[in-house]
């Protein structure tokens, strides 16, 4: 640390030996002022670093580190006391001083990084948990936005004697409303609590929070434009306004969800992951820019796109490939905020007061209105103080809206911002773990599970195990998942397609998936891909290979069956061709009738090479059973002798044994199938898609007892 410091103070000395010889001259050249500008950059940089290593060794949230930083680089602190200091007071032009004391440049990047902010804190809303918990979320956010806001509003007219429509009380109303739960999320992960009733309850009640904060800033921003521009006040005016705010969000936020899969489908086609999470980046800041050319604000629409695009399986790759862009933008928007409050300004009779009061209140609505809603809802007054406590912090939203009323000249509440987002930040995560230390339950019901099913494969040592997880992801990758490590030291995954979400724990030497019922197929089937390819290691991986094998039809005594996976019928049209459909398979033994289907496979010009296709499924068919029990089989191969997915099915006369196991004896149906294995495809998918229509005995029976090719394929593609 003490290496760093000495490195920082390095770059300060430089910095302003570069800026001094500069000299003011040149003011308004280009060149001048962009050089200025990278010189700015690289001593915020290194400032929001130091800031966030000293407050993280003090045990204190980085990004208090990143705004005293700021505020201690800034224009009003070493650029007041230090001459020739390359952050003093910017001149937008001769005698006129920007109202926020930084250069158009770096306000302008600054504003590019609240947009990237709030379009990642939109692609992390999870709308799912907002809809499970939406009744008494809804409640606990309405609850905390009116108390807070009328709140924030009577500091602002009574101790800094504003008028109840002044634009200052309106934004200072508005800023206390915001909440911050990233704080908040963390604790209550330390403590495995996030999927209790307080966790859970905290995090869709600030999904609700943050919604009507932001429409409210929509509506206030609304009204300051109207009264820039010389409108007269009337409640007819608010109305107006206010319908036209809530309609432009509600409507876009409708349109977005609707057209977000749609769109996300189609950037897939431009190019990798990486550039696609920057294309969505650009439909961000388009959103943003036609929000504010609608007298909105450019946030609201960039956390319209983010919402969006949460609803998409896109999300979770949006927040990882957007994460460098994310640690540069992010923290100098922390140190510029920081630069941009006058510590001046808190000598000032009644100014401090007015921060420490303002902070008091915003505590005390939050833990009020947020509190007060969950003790109709079965928790206990314990549960309602947590719930409570959990919504206090402010952080970035509120910063962005003290940036945006300093933007139109109402400095005085960027002080009164930052002191509240840092005293909020930091009494907080103590009051809330109190809270948590009492023994007193927290609901009147004991929290019930999700009931999400869980499968545990266990290996001989860490490096199989490792390797296991490289195929895992690689197979889901290959069957279009988006996959994201969430934390790399618990060894946390996450894949999304779609509305399926698989959870994997990458442990020493276990893989656990946790996955809902009517996924647990296509998980077995891709674990049983992933150790098929360890034929060096046949002997170690000999018992997880047998149990991962056993995939995918269930008992017809199973007390609930899975519902159907979204869009099986369509998978199973695209790819059953009737011509593949072998009625009476004429082979007698488990060769043969692979033999079989791959001629007829050959005859309808399907295949590149035979022999090598041959070889192939007989290849897997020696590593692992490809019986699945109840009668059917399904071998298959990876193979570079055909170019796309192809299917054949056969049934035979009599029984045939596929293996020596239990499901791999007596099979009829036979699903052979192969996919290119350089070229992403559905590939477990459709094999899951067609277990899963075979899963009713019935259905199997109909085959079995079909009188040509046509009936079988009708009887598959039947619901």
């Amino acid at each position: 640390m003490k290496k760093g410091l000495l490195l920082f103070a390095g770059v300060l000395c430089a910095s302003t030996l570069l800026a001094a010889g500069s000299g003011n001259s040149g003011s308004g050249d280009l060149t001048h002022r962009m050089m200025t500008l990278a010189i700015q950059l690289g001593v915020i940089l290194f400032a929001a670093r130091m800031g966030n290593i000293l407050f993280t060794w003090l045990k204190l949230p980085s990004v208090l580190g990143e705004l005293c930083a700021g505020i201690a680089i800034g224009p009003y602190a070493l650029g007041a006391l230090w001459p020739g200091w390359i952050f003093q007071v910017f001149e937008m032009t001769p005698g006129v001083v920007s109202p926020v004391g930084v250069s158009p440049e770096l306000y302008g990047l600054c504003t590019v990084a609240s947009i990237v902010l709030l379009f990642l804190v939109g692609a992390e809303t999870d709308l799912k948990m907002f809809m499970r918990y939406s009744a008494v979320g809804s409640l606990v956010g309405v609850g905390g936005v009116i108390f807070s806001y009328i709140a924030g509003a009577m500091i602002a007219h009574y101790m800094l004697d504003m008028a109840w429509t002044d634009p200052t009380t309106i934004l200072m109303g508005v800023m206390c409303t915001a909440t911050s739960v990233s704080i908040t999320a963390r604790i209550l992960s330390d403590k495995h609590k996030l999927d209790s009733q307080e966790g859970v309850t905290i995090l869709a009640g600030a999904v609700i929070d943050d919604v009507l904060g932001i429409i409210l800033l929509a509506i206030g921003m609304g009204l300051i434009s109207a009264q820039e521009s010389g409108a007269a006040f009337s409640w007819g005016s608010i109305l107006g306004i206010t319908a036209k705010c809530f309609g432009i969000w509600l409507g876009a936020t409708i349109v977005g969800i609707l057209a977000s899969r749609r769109v996300a489908w189609l950037l897939r086609f431009c190019g990798s992951h990486g550039e696609v999470a920057i294309l969505t980046l650009g439909v961000a800041l388009l959103v943003g820019g036609f929000f504010e050319k609608a007298h909105l604000a450019m946030i609201i629409g960039a956390y319209v796109t983010g919402l969006s695009f949460s609803r998409t399986d896109m999300g979770v790759m949006i927040q990882e490939k957007l994460h460098g862009v994310y640690q540069f933008l992010v923290p100098v928007f922390f140190v510029v905020m920081g630069m941009m409050v006058n510590i001046g300004e808190f000598a000032k009779e009644g100014v401090l007061l007015a921060g420490l009061v303002y902070t008091a209140v915003a505590v005390l609505a939050k833990v009020i209105g947020c509190g007060l809603p969950t003790l109709f809802f079965g928790f206990t007054p314990v549960g309602a103080l947590r719930v409570g406590l959990g919504m206090v912090p402010r952080g970035e939203v509120a910063l962005i809206i003290a940036g945006i009323a300093a933007a139109h000249g109402h400095v005085e509440i960027l002080g009164v911002a930052v002191l509240m987002t840092m005293l909020t930040t930091l009494i907080s995560p103590t009051l809330l773990l109190g809270a948590f230390h009492l023994k007193a339950p927290g609901h009147r019901k004991s929290a019930e599970g999700d009931g999400m099913p869980t499968v545990t494969y266990s290996f001989p040592n860490h490096a199989i195990t490792n390797a296991v997880m490289g195929n895992i992801l690689k197979n889901l990758s290959k069957e279009s998942f988006f996959t994201h490590q969430i934390d790399p030291a618990q060894g946390l995954y996450q894949a999304r397609r779609d509305d399926t979400t698989i959870n994997i724990v990458c442990g020493d030497v276990t893989i656990v998936f946790s996955v809902s019922p009517e996924a647990l197929p296509f998980v077995r089937i891709v674990m049983a891909e992933s150790l098929a390819e360890f034929e060096s290691v046949l002997d170690s991986l000999r018992k997880p290979i047998a149990e991962s094998a056993h995939i995918g039809i269930a008992a017809p005594d199973s007390p609930k069956t899975p519902p159907k996976p979204v869009g099986r019928l369509g998978i199973l049209a695209r790819h059953i061709n009737e011509n593949a459909i072998v009625h009476r398979l004429q082979s007698t033994d488990r060769d043969g009738i692979i033999h079989e289907l791959i001629m007829r496979l050959a005859d309808l010009g399907a295949l590149n090479d035979v022999n090598v296709a041959e070889e192939e499924v007989l290849k897997r068919e020696r590593v692992m059973s490809t019986g699945v029990g109840f009668g059917v089989a399904c071998p298959h191969a990876r193979t570079n002798a055909v170019s796309s997915l192809i299917c054949a099915i056969g049934v035979t006369e009599r029984p045939v044994d596929f293996s020596e196991d239990e499901e791999g004896r007596a099979c009829r149906i036979v699903i052979l199938t192969l996919t290119p294995d350089t070229v992403n495809s559905p590939y477990m998918t459709f094999i899951t898609a067609v277990l899963t229509a075979l899963r009713a005995p019935t259905k199997r029976e109909a085959i079995l007892q079909a009188p040509d090719a046509a009936t079988i394929r009708k009887t598959l593609l039947t619901p």
